[in-house]
């Protein structure tokens, strides 16, 4: 006790600084447990179970692997989501701990209607985080990060990449669900005004036809660069148009722009 009494206040202080720091400093392990957890469909894999809580040998089993899931990895895994609340863990009256879903959890599942799996599986992309390594870079020449650690922007890289391509437009289709359907909801004086709509950079187009399907009377265009209309779903009520914004876009009563934060944010920073 005298070692302990003897620390005055400034160590305290400083030793509370070096805690916090150390949590800064591993902050990445809670993204990529969540990554993990999403990749390996364990959210869904509960959420089939009705309701249900299961073991971690239940979850184990419905893992999609060429071998067996590497039991000790899964529970440090869990272990460590149960204590972010992605999950929740109980013990059953034999002893085994059961495993079920949060509010949290419930908004990585795959196959909902409102999920962020898809943005966050593209958000922890390799290479949507290789940019966040040449901030100092940035800040000492200028210039955008995503470009400094790729050689070119991320539209241009998508644009030969099919696998980012769909990763990035299921991405923001999965956030445009999740935000349209509000923004109709509490945003309705002036669209009921227009007959045609254009969506900006609208993506695979699930944000007009979230519009058009509350306000069939709007004629919607969803414009994007070639190769992302290319993968466009067909809806009803929605023509998709190819094209450059910085060059011209299609004229319309009104036009529609959705900022898309976190890709921006790799495209602008520093420029």
């Amino acid at each position: 006790m005298g070692e302990i009494d003897s620390i005055n206040e400034e160590e305290i202080i400083m030793l509370q600084a070096q805690a916090q720091i150390s949590k800064y400093m591993f902050a990445f392990v809670d993204s990529m447990a969540i990554k993990c957890a999403v990749e390996l469909r364990i959210a869904d894999i509960i959420h089939s179970y009705n309701g249900q809580k299961i073991t971690l040998s239940q979850i184990a089993t419905n893992i999609h692997s060429s071998s067996s899931p590497h039991m000790d990895y899964l529970f440090r895994i869990m272990r460590l989501l149960v204590r972010r609340k992605i999950f929740t863990a109980s013990t059953s009256q034999d002893g085994d701990t059961l495993y079920g879903l949060t509010p949290l959890s419930r908004w990585l599942l795959h196959d909902s209607e409102l999920s962020v799996a898809p943005m966050f599986l593209f958000q922890t992309n390799p290479i949507l985080m290789a940019p966040w390594h040449y901030f100092s870079n940035c800040i000492k020449e200028g210039g955008i990060p995503f470009k400094k650690a790729h050689g070119c922007e991320i539209f241009e890289m998508a644009s030969k990449d099919d696998e980012l391509n769909n990763n990035l437009n299921n991405g923001m289709n999965s956030m445009t669900k999740c935000i349209m359907r509000e923004v109709i909801k509490v945003y309705k004086d002036g669209i009921n005004s227009i007959t045609s709509l254009v969506d900006v950079g609208g993506g695979i187009g699930g944000a007009m036809f979230e519009i058009v399907k509350a306000y069939p009377h709007i004629k919607g265009i969803n414009f994007d660069l070639p190769h992302v209309v290319l993968r466009a779903q067909k809806f009803e009520g929605v023509d998709h148009v190819e094209g450059d914004m910085f060059e011209a876009i299609p004229p319309v009563d009104a036009v529609f722009l959705k900022v898309k934060m976190l890709v921006l944010l790799h495209l602008t920073m520093f420029d």
